[in-house]
């Protein structure tokens, strides 16, 4: 396939961007949690109780989760994370180009570290993945799993046949694509992306702010980690329960179903698993349907 086709296919949806307005996070007293490894992540808490663990998605800002965790707080404790070079956070040094699977390993030593038991994993996107990478590899650590309109392989989008193998040139190209892209080519492309990824119109000014924040290097090597990372293999690994939140609009082009049996076709190795879609949203389900995913988290946590 063509570079400019995989643009064309994929556009915006590389750049899994995720905000609310960064002021909403001073609304409510947080605190940073310093812990080994916070070169990859760093992580802010809110409220008592059980806990429950968010991970944004590609170049994105934990204020993403601020109208959930809004509601949460009040009978759960909140860990928020954010990864090391997405949106305004400070880049780390990384010759070898790993995003993902050293962000799962910081998350796993931060559970440890933290004592913390059992712990509901919420993941959008990118962070989806994060959360299926921590239940596979680190299957003790975690107690249930909520993963948000994310594939265990994004390059299922492009090519249902695709392997880790194949996807390596398509990956090569959007890494260097999004490095080669001038200032203004960049801030282009995230304006078209965000278009595509939010239907909200409200939301897409601070969806680009945030990328335009993130730095290039990281996200470019997150892109590529991200499309050739296959998980179907490891899906049998997972012993919490899987919950699947996914969008569906009619603006897609394609039929409800067709996107109904691509998440459990994907998911089919997974053994405890159960989907939810949410129609009349894009990708961030959170930002367009913001009630109706409260809800189904809530229905989540109370099983």
């Amino acid at each position: 396939m063509r570079t400019a086709n995989i643009r064309a296919m994929i556009g915006g949806t590389l750049l899994l961007m995720s905000i609310l307005v960064p002021a909403s996070a001073a609304q409510s007293p947080t605190r940073a949690s310093e812990q080994p490894n916070s070169q990859r992540i760093s992580v802010q808490t809110q409220g008592t109780g059980a806990d429950v663990i968010l991970i944004p998605g590609l170049a994105s800002s934990r204020d993403v989760w601020a109208d959930l965790a809004s509601g949460l707080r009040t009978s759960h404790r909140i860990h928020l994370v954010e990864l090391a070079g997405f949106a305004g956070t400070p880049a780390i040094s990384n010759p070898e180009g790993k995003v993902i699977a050293p962000a799962v390993d910081a998350i796993a030593e931060y559970i440890n570290t933290q004592h913390i038991k059992a712990p509901v994993i919420i993941g959008h996107s990118l962070g989806g993945e994060i959360a299926l990478m921590l239940g596979a590899r680190y299957p003790d650590l975690v107690g249930r799993l909520m993963i948000v309109d994310a594939l265990p392989f994004y390059t299922l989008t492009i090519n249902p046949a695709a392997t880790s193998e194949t996807a390596v040139p398509h990956a090569t190209a959007m890494r260097d694509w999004l490095l080669s892209q001038s200032a203004e080519q960049f801030v282009a492309f995230q304006n078209t992306s965000i278009a595509r990824l939010a239907r909200t119109e409200a939301v897409r000014p601070a969806l680009v702010a945030a990328g335009i924040n993130s730095d290039r290097k990281t996200v470019a090597d997150a892109v590529y980690e991200l499309m050739v990372t296959d998980l179907r293999p490891e899906l049998g690994r997972i012993r919490a329960p899987i919950e699947i939140v996914y969008a569906y609009d009619p603006l897609y082009g394609i039929p409800s179903a067709s996107v109904d049996m691509m998440y459990r076709q994907a998911y089919a190795a997974a053994s405890e698993i159960h989907f939810t879609r949410i129609d009349d949203s894009f990708h961030f389900v959170m930002l367009d349907q913001p009630e109706r995913f409260s809800s189904a988290v809530a229905s989540f946590l109370n099983q």
